[in-house]
């Protein structure tokens, strides 16, 4: 597995980071609109925000006076080339079962 589909799985692998990222899907959002969303304090909410930023799921960048947080699609190409493995596997899976099937007797 790439560095870069390691730091997104651990990005992904806490609850609150996958709701920001949901959060995020709707909207850009600066760190108190969403800490506003949790209970807890804005340094936590920061700290999420950086790790998903170093796992490439999300960018910020300036508007204003303000630094919004915007979800980056691009991010999550390892995590999805990674799963991508598996659809051979459960392609060969079905494949096999779609003989066996059309092979037993009624």
């Amino acid at each position: 597995m790439t560095d870069s589909a390691q730091l997104a799985f651990r990005a992904l692998a806490d609850p609150t980071r996958r709701e920001i990222i949901r959060l995020l899907t709707q909207q850009d959002m600066s760190i108190a609109a969403l800490t506003a969303h949790f209970d807890m304090t804005r340094a936590a909410v920061k700290k999420h925000l950086t790790v998903l930023r170093e796992g490439g799921l999300i960018v910020v960048h300036p508007q204003g006076r303000e630094r919004l947080n915007r979800l980056n699609p691009a991010g999550l190409e390892p995590v999805l080339d990674w799963l991508g493995l598996f659809d051979q596997f459960w392609d060969d899976r079905l494949d096999r079962l779609k003989s066996v099937v059309e092979r037993s007797p009624e």
